[in-house]
């Protein structure tokens, strides 16, 4: 794979890592008593022009 291709796939993977956290945070400070956790996340990438769709799921601990 060439440099472009590799610069540009690290930073909307950057991008993808920064906002997903600070979406994540801002709703487990914003979820109602009770909630406390643990989550089970799901992330769904897609290319539809590539046919890809990559499904990573897990779990993330609850807030303390």
């Amino acid at each position: 794979m060439d440099e472009e291709f590799n610069m540009s796939m690290r930073k909307f993977l950057k991008q993808v890592g920064v906002t997903s956290q600070k979406a994540i945070e801002e709703a487990v400070r914003n979820a109602p008593a009770g909630s406390s956790g643990p989550h089970d996340v799901k992330v769904v990438l897609t290319i539809d022009e590539l046919g890809l769709e990559h499904v990573v799921t897990g779990q993330i601990a609850g807030k303390s």
